[in-house]
């Protein structure tokens, strides 16, 4: 009879037990803990950085006619040899320098009838002296080039900016999560996941810088902006 009450106690407080864990995981305070589980805090952060353009591309060509193909072609090769020379001899080195197009077509006039052939080849051109760029343009115009397309300007060490905005882009999703963190009242941890989100090119922005040598083409460099974005997830307590 003993040993019968023994077992029915026992029973009964079996869910006792299960009841208090149930009420135990209602208390407050459980939500944090269970939003810390649930992967904590995710913000994304930007940032930009700002670079002065240190080297330029340009394009040069030259169009040349002819009555025959062939005399087309001649005129224009003897020209963009020109050019090309005068390039290099303004201070743009020789591995700097490449052929982009080579066309020859022929040329009609208002009746559409055939009145000889045009020739045309460009060359690519970068000048990693901002400096020296108006001087080339000057050169290369000098030496026969009646196309002229660009500049293109950009920084030297792009990887290095991104890499530079990167990091500016961490410390900006900190500050959001430590923001998010204090109105929540947690208390952020460390970087549980990081998801870089890639960047922009650097584009032109709104200002000046000095011009070139002076009697030359101008070209003002102005300044670039390169933006980077990253996802950053951190634990909180």
């Amino acid at each position: 009879m003993h040993g019968m009450k023994t077992k029915r106690i026992l029973l009964i407080a079996a869910p006792l037990v299960l009841a208090l864990g149930l009420a135990a995981a209602t208390l407050p305070g459980s939500a944090s803990s269970a939003a810390a589980d649930a992967g904590g805090i995710t913000v994304q952060g930007t940032a930009s950085v700002t670079s002065v353009p240190d080297r330029a591309e340009l394009s040069f060509g030259v169009e040349s006619q002819g009555q025959t193909a062939k005399g087309a072609l001649a005129a224009n090769a003897a020209e963009m040899r020109k050019v090309i020379a005068a390039v290099k001899a303004a201070g743009v080195a020789a591995a700097d320098v490449k052929t982009q197009s080579v066309s020859l077509s022929p040329r009609y006039n208002d009746k559409n009838e055939a009145q000889g052939f045009v020739a045309t080849n460009s060359i690519s051109a970068t000048i990693k002296e901002l400096a020296k760029a108006g001087a080339v343009i000057d050169a290369a115009v000098d030496a026969g080039a009646n196309q002229v397309y660009g500049p293109s300007l950009s920084h030297g060490d792009q990887a290095e900016l991104y890499r530079q905005a990167l990091k500016a882009a961490v410390a900006n999703a900190r500050a959001s999560a430590q923001a998010i963190a204090g109105a929540a009242n947690v208390s952020l941890g460390r970087v549980t996941a990081v998801v870089e989100g890639g960047g922009s090119v650097p584009q032109p922005y709104l200002a000046a810088n000095k011009a070139m040598d002076a009697g030359s083409t101008p070209i003002e460099p102005g300044t670039q902006q390169g933006t980077a974005t990253v996802t950053v997830t951190f634990s909180v307590s």
